[in-house]
């Protein structure tokens, strides 16, 4: 309910509001003004509309706020009273309203319609200033209050992932010893005459096996990604020879990859150099883009392994190993995001525990372990794809570069 308010000093309440008009000035602005009341829990603007009504509060409190989150919750962008105005940039930009503004108490605002507020406007610098002025105001005050909300999020996230690495390594350290003790105990099932003589038991035991070894190889990920976190992963540089390592893993995913009908296919370039690197993490890191490329590949697909020598970042000799598939690629927004632990495209609701099952899920640590085998050896990976499509499978190509030499140390010379 709105009603009108008898008398009321619009001069002293303008003058409140713009500081450098002169008094000329303040009584044409007057002149265009209406004073009314509204009564608490009314609107005065309502984000995403367009309005046609500038206000100046006279007296009494308002509340601004804006729709944010996937829930659509409101947020108290500020408080206002005496002397500020409302509505003012939606109608200079000609948008509609950018938050929600409520009353909060009865409040008397002064109302100039949005034909008047651009007439005065054009005719009047002082204004146009003086408007310049308290947005700049607002938008530093906003600033500073959104850094500070972004400095209390990012501590409460600190903590949150710190506690999450902490639970990560008790939980891999309390799996791994039992998942041992089983794996030894299955493993001497499987020698006992009664078991090789019964193909039904056998494929019991088998089964077993093949579960502890995935639970297995899940724990020894965990730990890595929890070594990357706490920056204790270390690379043991010493000479190893690429064809070598990338031809056992093409061997030990052949199987996997004949039950899909896919075929990986492997390239070496002349001259791709030999490194000087962590055998057991360049194995790691390999295997798990390997596999990525063999999970969101369809069946009858094919994947791709190529290296060849490159300059890292213009200035040092290094091998670049490029894996691609022929799969249902990667929307740009996760081309980064991927490499971040626990990270997931897709719904979690389909998930799959399969490791090469087409586009079965996993811990969501594969491509960060890779991330921090490559920072470890100070190198670069990263993905290019054309986009997501289930229809014709753009695919995806994973870059991964290494540097061929040790830190501080001479580059072996010998040619895969």
């Amino acid at each position: 309910m709105v009603k009108k308010v008898r008398a009321y000093d619009k001069i002293s309440l303008l003058r409140l509001a713009f500081k450098g008009l002169e008094q000329v000035e303040l009584q044409q602005i007057a002149a265009l003004t209406e004073i009314r009341t509204y009564l608490p829990g009314q609107v005065l603007c309502h984000e995403g509309e367009y309005e046609d009504v500038f206000y100046i509060i006279a007296e009494g409190e308002i509340v601004i706020t804006k729709k944010m989150g996937d829930d659509g919750a409101e947020h108290v962008l500020r408080v206002g009273g005496r002397g500020d105005l409302v509505g003012e940039m939606a109608l200079i930009q000609n948008a509609p309203r950018s938050a929600t503004v409520r009353v909060t108490s009865e409040c008397t605002v002064l109302e100039m319609e949005k034909q008047d507020f651009e007439t005065i406007l054009s005719q009047s610098s002082h204004l146009a200033l003086d408007i310049i002025r308290i947005t700049l105001d607002r938008l530093r005050a906003n600033d500073q209050a959104a850094i500070k909300e972004l400095q209390k999020t990012n501590q409460v996230l600190r903590h949150l992932d710190h506690n999450k690495l902490e639970f990560i390594q008790v939980a891999a350290h309390e799996l791994r010893t039992p998942l041992t003790v089983l794996k030894g105990y299955v493993n001497v099932l499987r020698s006992l005459p009664g078991i090789q003589e019964s193909a039904a038991l056998g494929e019991v035991v088998e089964g077993i096996i093949s579960g502890a070894d995935r639970m297995h190889e899940v724990v020894n990920m965990m730990l890595d990604v929890s070594r990357i976190d706490a920056d204790t992963l270390k690379a043991a540089y010493v000479p190893i020879l690429l064809k070598w390592v990338i031809n056992d893993l093409a061997h030990d995913l052949e199987k996997a990859a004949v039950e899909r009908r896919i075929t990986i296919s492997v390239e070496y370039a002349e001259g791709t150099p030999s490194l000087h690197a962590d055998p057991t993490l360049v194995q790691k890191a390999l295997y798990h883009l390997m596999v990525n490329a063999i999970k969101f590949t369809p069946d009858g697909g094919k994947v791709f392994v190529s290296t060849c020598p490159v300059m890292i970042d213009d200035k040092v000799p290094g091998v670049e190993i490029a894996v691609r598939d022929t799969g249902i690629g990667l929307d740009a927004e996760h081309h980064e995001l991927i490499f971040e632990k626990f990270y997931q495209v897709g719904s979690v609701a389909i998930h799959s525990s399969g490791k090469t099952t087409f586009k079965g899920g996993g811990p969501g640590l594969g491509l960060a372990l890779v991330r921090g085998v490559v920072r470890a050896h100070h190198g670069k990976v990263w993905v290019e794809s054309a986009g997501h499509d289930e229809t014709s499978f753009p695919g995806s190509t994973f870059y991964l570069q290494l540097p061929i030499g040790a830190p501080g140390g001479q580059p072996p010379s010998t040619p895969v």
